[in-house]
This record gives structure tokens, sequence and C-alpha cells, in this order.
């Protein structure tokens, strides 16, 4: 199949109806099925001529080379980030050790239903293998292919509503809406994209499970996530309330180490699906 054939399905237009939710339990995070298909993952170099990155960027390597990515399988994606609430119990449950304490203290003035903050890499993975403990189904971080994948839903242009960040789509430092430059707002606040999912772009940035990899020459293909490189460092995708809109693009890519907690960086949690369901 030729590089347009197969761009050609992965630009098909989405479905008129999101795909099903799924929730584990009645305080889990409400869960969007999403399906298998491929895409363009990345950058391209006409992108970033369309789109004014500055070539000097470094995070520009960072999001190259464009490549074709199929996601094999379908899984669960968080409807929305984890809200504060919901970190919230896993903190009661398993205690300061494990849940840390950056996220109460954020310097933000958030509500119980904004997105929670100041949770490290290994915090968010320490509350999917909580709420996997609960449920007894497999919840986990979701690699970088299917973050990026699901932000795209369907779409090759910069932010899922298209090229232009417009006014009143998100939360960043120039995406017009009362939060920019202050802090988050809560989840829902804005439209959810094609496949049903809320606050992808903006807002925070959200960890995801890779190892971190200074581009993408020699990724896997198939949606996976990559687990050889810098495995104390980490990929974090979706932008954030203090940065400009460039940075909230579905390509754009950032990184940190396993342990940082910072008041832009939460995270969404991912759910493997069952036979059957």
């Amino acid at each position: 199949m030729t590089a347009l054939a197969w761009l050609a399905i992965a630009t098909a237009a989405p479905a008129a109806a999101p795909p099903p939710s799924i929730q584990d339990c009645a305080d889990c995070p409400e869960m969007i099925v999403i399906p298998a298909g491929p895409f363009a993952m990345g950058t391209s170099e006409d992108d970033i001529r369309r789109w004014g990155v500055a070539p000097t960027n470094r995070t520009v390597g960072w999001q190259m080379p464009q490549h074709r990515v199929t996601i094999a399988h379908r899984f669960a994606l968080g409807a929305t980030p984890v809200t504060r609430a919901q970190y919230g119990r896993f903190a009661r449950e398993v205690g300061d050790k494990v849940a840390g304490v950056g996220w109460e203290s954020t310097g933000l003035r958030q509500t119980d239903d904004d997105p929670v903050v100041r949770v490290s890499w290994d915090e968010a993975s320490a509350y999917a293998a909580w709420l996997s403990r609960r449920t007894g189904k497999r919840y986990r971080l979701p690699s970088e292919a299917e973050w990026e994948y699901a932000a795209r839903a369907s779409t090759t242009t910069a932010y899922w509503w298209g090229d232009d960040a417009g006014v009143g789509r998100t939360v960043c430092d120039d995406c017009g809406s009362e939060w920019d430059g202050k802090g988050t707002a809560p989840v829902r606040t804005f439209p959810a994209n094609p496949f049903g999912l809320y606050d992808m772009l903006g807002q925070t940035f959200e960890w995801t499970r890779d190892c971190w990899n200074e581009d993408y020459r020699g990724a896997p293909a198939d949606g996976s996530p990559w687990m050889t490189g810098d495995c104390a460092v980490h990929p974090s995708r979706g932008g954030s309330w203090n940065l400009d809109a460039r940075i909230a693009r579905s390509s754009q890519r950032a990184r940190d180490d396993h342990d940082y907690q910072g008041n832009m960086v939460g995270f969404r949690i991912a759910r493997d699906m069952e036979p059957g369901e």
C-alpha cells in the first residue's frame, strides 16, 4: 500500500458517535473505548513550516521522523485526565510514601474536578497498579503512540479541531480562556474530541509509559510502548496551561525524569480490553 493510500485510511472521517464508555466502579475514571487503526505519528517537515515552529527549537527533532503506526488493538483511555478527587481516594488508601504529597500543594487554585498535577511518573504508575488491584482489570499508562492516536482522533491537523489554535478550545498561555497562564480548568470545560476524550490538548502534560528516545527512528510501529532507551526519563504529551498553543499540538513531545513533580504535569489512565468486551 502506498503512503498516500494508508494516509487516506488514517484521515477518513470519524464515526458519527464516539466509541462506548466503560466504568469499572462507581468512583473509577470513565474510560472511552478507542478503536484500532492506522495513523501518521509525529511531525513532518511541511508541518513544521506550516505551523511556524522554529527549526532551531530542540524539540522539533524529538517529533520526527513522521512515521506510520497501526494501533493493532482496541484499548480504553480515560475520558478525562485523572482528577484531584480521583487521585485523593488513592492517596488516602495508600498513604504519602506511595502517592506523594506534591499534588496537595500545587500553587494553583484548583477544584476537586481539576486535573491532578505534581504527580510523578512513578506515582502515576502506582495509581494504575492500585486501580488494577481494585477492579481486577489491567490499568496502566498509555503508550506514547496510543496517546497521540487518541489525541488526533482520526485527524491530521495540528489540533483535533484544525490547524489554528483558535479561542476558547483549551487552556494554554495564549488560548483565549479565563484560565490562561493562571492554572488548570475543571475537566470537561471544553468540548471533547471525536473519540469522546476531553482535555487531551492544553491543560497539563500527561505522562506516557515509554522510555525516552530523542526521535522516532526505530520506534515500534504497532502502538506498543517503546521500552528501550533512557528508562529513567519518560515522554509527556499535551501541552500546559502556562505554555503557548504550539506546545499543545497533537505531535508535540516533552520529557521529564521519572520522579519529577511539576504543576504542569498530570496523567490519564489506559486500560486493556478483555475478550468479549
